[in-house]
């Protein structure tokens, strides 16, 4: 071995210390032990249980390829009340848990409570909203506007661009909520002979929607038309609807892919729905605190897509 050669092999161990230590401060080369996420949904709502199903599929992946421990606390709030949302979110925060995932009730009056997560160095992900515009925070869910469009232009077709139409709200404060309700009215507005007499409101609760459903029919008697803006106000029409048994004479495209909005579906009450995907937003979400916690930049945006589901595909 000549002296060039020894040279050589001296300086390369003395350079591997320092390349071991470099990429251990590479973001995501130190795992933890354990990790704990916090999801937060809007309120206490079966679409949420699918939210948190898909959270744990992701925790079950984590360890099975890390080997690290993950729990998933939920925390839903009873009713969709920011205040009560926001006791929750900074109750959390005081736990110190490795990231926090919420589906905001109202973007200011949760705002607040997201700047102060973000100050303590808490990895937040939205779900199944938009965050503030300000804020530069990874979001999950899907084109919300492009969803109610999709609802609406096929309540127009079947209509033939004719008659009486209303729109369930859901929470109006909710960002996702909102982009919808506003999308199900300029799409009905390109349609002259389309008239939306009613709107409203269920705080995305079943019992709500059916009775201000059945309040709507009762009041606009030649009503021909449904869409909703949130997962609870479909099934909470389809109960008024055929309470009044008008499931020949009111169409309804809902929303999202409850069990109660599948049968709807299958029973002739509603024509279809074009739905989210809630088990992809709660696995998309813990992955993306999971990241985070170490270190990793995540995406602005993960879309999971839209689902549109009829008589057709219902039982696939």
């Amino acid at each position: 071995m000549n002296k060039m050669t020894v040279g050589i092999i001296a300086a390369a161990a003395l350079l591997l210390p320092l390349v071991a230590f470099s990429q251990d401060e590479q973001p995501g080369l130190n795992k933890k032990e354990s990790y704990r996420f916090v999801i937060v949904p809007k309120v206490v709502h079966p679409w949420f249980d699918k939210v948190n199903n898909g959270a744990k599929q992701a925790a079950a992946v984590i360890k099975a390829q890390t080997g690290s421990e993950v729990q998933i606390v939920y925390s839903a709030p009873q009713q969709a009340d920011v205040v009560i949302q926001n006791q929750i979110l900074e109750s959390s925060i005081a736990t110190r848990p490795d990231g926090i995932a919420i589906d905001l009730l109202d973007e200011k009056g949760n705002r607040a409570s997201l700047e102060e997560a973000v100050s303590q160095k808490i990895p937040v992900t939205i779900f199944d909203s938009v965050p503030p515009a300000d804020m530069n925070l990874t979001s999950i869910g899907n084109d919300f506007c492009e969803q109610a469009k999709i609802a609406s232009r096929r309540l127009v077709e079947l209509l033939k661009g004719q008659g009486e139409v209303a729109i369930m709200m859901g929470v109006p404060s909710a960002p996702n909520h909102a982009i919808r309700a506003k999308c199900h009215q300029d799409t009905f507005a390109q349609s002259p002979g389309i008239k939306v007499v009613a709107t409203g409101i269920d705080n995305d609760d079943i019992e709500t929607a059916q009775k201000q459903a059945a309040a709507i029919m009762q009041a606009h008697p030649n009503l021909k038309g449904w869409v909703a803006c949130d997962a609870a106000g479909p099934v909470g029409i389809g109960q008024a609807i055929k309470e009044a048994n008008k499931a020949s004479k009111v169409i309804m495209v809902g929303l999202d892919d409850l069990p109660e909005m599948l049968q709807l579906i299958r029973d002739g009450v509603a024509d279809s729905s074009s739905s989210t995907r809630p088990e992809m937003q709660g696995y998309w979400a813990v992955m993306a605190m999971w990241q985070q916690a170490m270190g990793i930049p995540t995406p602005k945006y993960i879309d999971t897509g839209i689902a549109i589901i009829n008589k057709s595909n219902v039982g696939q």
